[in-house]
């Protein structure tokens, strides 16, 4: 599997250039969420917090889309790193009467985040060669994304402690700046060959209309779509983590690191454990993307049962195997059924959705925390992952019935 990186120079040069965008991504949010709860106490703003990593880019997502369509997608991951750098700037200028600032930088860097992620899953399969490859790429990158969650989150904590969160704000700043000249170093396109006659204006709802459009005359694209906001459902817990950290284990921004780091670990091994069992069979996708979302869920309710740091870490690290793994399935699905024209705004429309439902979860589990705490929040919205799991793997049958059947021989 690592071997795509070995022999794909393009594939890897987007790929070291994604994991260190999210090392620093998760030096930040480690180093933010001790802030801001020092800062305020609050468990409504840690949770805000995370809105402010995903609720922008929900924003932003009926432009970032039609751009990855229009524009040459390298140039756009270019610009919009080096646009996140200067962002990323404004938490220099944050102290204990200028918390507000975190949100609004952090805002910022989510909403043009809204611009990367469209154009770089849009760009893979035109840089794979051939299905396996893609297959296999897409492994690699979901599984990244935890190794750096785990990396970040881990070391980001030390890190913080050690050297002081304006530090891991500086560390920060240089992802974004080294991420843009490795993008710069791809050659090959990143987007099939436009007619003269195609068009560059942004029509942001006329754009995502025909995303709509082509979902819903599509019944395996929108079961992948509804695949990651059923799993947005419960993971609204994920913005408890730290004060779960905090207040039910007396653990500082080290242990605030490692919870996040388990979660992590979970979601870099979840992807290449299920990658191989589905291989090409779209039926066994939306099929693992049901089954990724209960374990999810049912890691979630043990971790909140757990009277012991540790049990719970493994059990957080245990859901996001789940997590992980239908996260990637169903990018990996949208990417082989989507045409390329057309990728990059599904693939927004799919970050759009799960971004909304993500901000709304974590909104209410952190109204909810205020009430009954993180550790009965965790319970709360575990049992609702459940069910709408349930639902999802019920409501698809009709879905992986017909793709089984378009693979039998007539």
């Amino acid at each position: 599997m690592f071997s795509v990186l070995k022999n794909n120079r393009e594939l890897r040069l987007l790929f070291v250039a994604q994991n260190l965008s999210f090392l620093g991504d998760w030096f930040t949010f480690v180093a933010l969420a001790g802030l801001v709860q020092d800062a305020t106490g609050s468990k409504f703003l840690v949770s805000l917090l995370l809105v402010a990593f995903s609720l922008p880019s929900f924003l932003a997502s009926p432009i970032g889309g039609p751009v990855a369509d229009r524009h040459d997608r390298r140039q756009v991951l270019i610009v919009v790193s080096l646009l996140q750098a200067v962002a990323a700037c404004g938490f220099l200028f944050i102290g204990d009467s200028r918390v507000w600032i975190a949100f609004v930088a952090q805002g910022l860097i989510a909403a043009l985040a809204s611009f990367i992620r469209p154009a770089l899953e849009a760009a893979i399969p035109n840089l794979a060669n051939g299905p396996d490859e893609l297959r296999q790429a897409n492994a690699l990158f979901g599984s990244s994304w935890g190794v750096m969650l785990a990396a970040g989150a881990g070391i980001g904590g030390i890190f913080s402690q050690v050297f002081g969160r304006q530090a891991a704000f500086i560390a920060d700043i240089a992802t974004f700046i080294v991420a843009a000249g490795l993008v710069a170093l791809v050659t090959r396109p990143m987007q099939e060959a436009r007619s003269q006659t195609h068009s560059k204006r942004i029509r942001p709802i006329v754009d995502m209309r025909e995303a709509l459009h082509l979902a819903k005359s599509d019944h395996v694209i929108m079961a992948l779509l509804l695949s990651k906001m059923t799993f947005a459902v419960g993971a609204g817990v994920v913005s408890q983590l730290a004060v779960f950290a905090a207040d039910s284990f007396n653990s500082g921004d080290g242990g605030r690191g490692i919870m996040l780091g388990v979660r992590g670990i979970g979601s870099a091994i979840g992807p290449l454990l299920v990658v191989r069992f589905v291989k090409n069979d779209l039926s066994k996708v939306v099929l693992v993307c049901g089954i990724a979302g209960l374990g999810f869920a049912g890691g979630y309710l043990a971790a909140a049962a757990s009277p012991i740091f540790i049990v719970a870490c493994v059990f957080i690290g245990f859901a996001h195997l789940g997590g992980g793994a239908q996260w990637t399935l169903s990018t990996y699905g949208l990417q082989m059924r989507c045409p390329d024209e057309m990728r990059g705004r599904v693939l927004a429309g799919d970050f759009a959705l799960i971004t909304l439902s993500l901000g709304l979860s974590s909104l209410l589990a952190g109204v909810v925390s205020e009430y009954i705490g993180a550790r009965g929040t965790i319970a709360v919205f575990a049992v609702l992952a459940i069910l709408a799991s349930l639902i999802y793997i019920f409501a698809t049958r009709g879905v992986r019935a017909n793709l089984r059947n378009a693979l039998q021989p007539s």
